[in-house]
């Protein structure tokens, strides 16, 4: 059977599980039988730079970009149809001839609090180390405890988890939804506030991304969830407005109940010694052509007004 489908994909466990979970969606979308889907929709495994690289800080080296430039070239390149994306990862801008088509159900966009030995962050002793590669993450744990220490840590989740049992660390800081999707829920201590742990603009989510000209095709709709779009649509304007980068700490989700979008976004000093943070709220008309629009509008104009409050918090190389 010639493919119908031909997913690129990082060769993580995570990134391979999210993938698998989308190969089997649009398998069922195009009424590909089980026994086929391997053909008929195959996961093109690309090692990216963010893959290679493991012993610095993201900023330090390019950026989120280098986990989706590979996919995207193959992309563009007609090698592959679809890509499969955390959210998180990508970048504000689109490259040239490429869109996101599809954004589907989100899980759990709270971080996750991990540690052998302390059952919640509150328990950490002073001065305890505590292991992320985000400055997020790191200027948040600094806002409420400025006397932990903050300790680089890459890697997949199972390197990450491995570093914590061998005693590297007190702590890490993961995304529930991460652990989530790998069945790793049990090594959960704590689901972090959303309002001490805002998260990444799009966290939780995924990031369907295909050539421009695909992304009417009737599978990429039927995978598309209008609300998480919606609210991924908000979030993204404010990280565009802030010029959300690694080497920025900002958050921002939002939330839809009762027919309104609420959204929180913030910056914060990378030290944590100050934190600007807005909340606004639309209309959510999610059948609305002009939702996203709307949506992407008011994270425009949030962010905009928390980047003129903090000024440039960027971290200089």
């Amino acid at each position: 059977m010639a493919p119908l489908v031909r997913i690129g994909t990082r060769r993580s466990k995570l990134a391979l599980t999210q993938s698998g979970m989308m190969q089997r969606a649009i398998g069922r979308a195009l009424g590909v039988a089980d026994a086929d889907l391997v053909e008929a929709v195959p996961l093109v495994e690309i090692v990216t730079t963010g893959d290679r690289v493991q012993d610095r800080r993201l900023m330090e080296i390019g950026g989120k970009a280098l986990f989706t430039k590979e996919i995207e070239e193959a992309l563009q390149e007609g090698r592959v149809d679809v890509a499969v994306h955390s959210m998180k990862d990508v970048p504000a801008e689109q490259p040239h001839g490429l869109c996101i088509a599809a954004v589907p159900p989100r899980e759990d966009a709270r971080d996750a609090f991990v540690s052998e030995a302390f059952g919640s962050f509150g328990e950490l002793p002073a001065g305890a180390r505590l292991g992320t590669a985000s400055l997020r993450r790191q200027a948040q744990a600094l806002a409420l405890r400025p006397d932990l220490k903050i300790e680089m840590l890459r890697g997949n989740v199972d390197t990450r988890l491995r570093k914590l049992a061998e005693g590297e660390f007190d702590a890490i800081l993961l995304a529930v939804s991460g652990l989530n999707r790998l069945g790793f829920e049990d090594v959960i201590r704590e689901r972090l506030a959303l309002d001490d742990f805002l998260p990444a603009p799009g966290q939780g989510a995924l990031a369907l991304q295909t050539r421009a000209d695909a992304r009417e095709a009737t599978w990429v709709g039927a995978l598309n969830d209008p609300a998480t779009a919606l609210a991924v649509a908000a979030e993204r304007g404010a990280m565009t407005a802030l010029e959300g980068s690694c080497r920025t700490a900002i958050g921002a989700h939002a939330d839809i109940a009762g027919g309104r979008l609420r959204l929180t976004t913030e910056m914060l000093a990378p030290d944590g010694s100050a934190r600007w943070r807005r909340v606004g709220e639309i209309a959510a008309d999610i059948v609305s052509g002009d939702a996203v629009n709307e949506a992407r509008a008011l994270g425009l104009r949030l962010g905009a007004e928390v980047r003129d409050a903090a000024g440039d918090q960027r971290v200089d190389l």
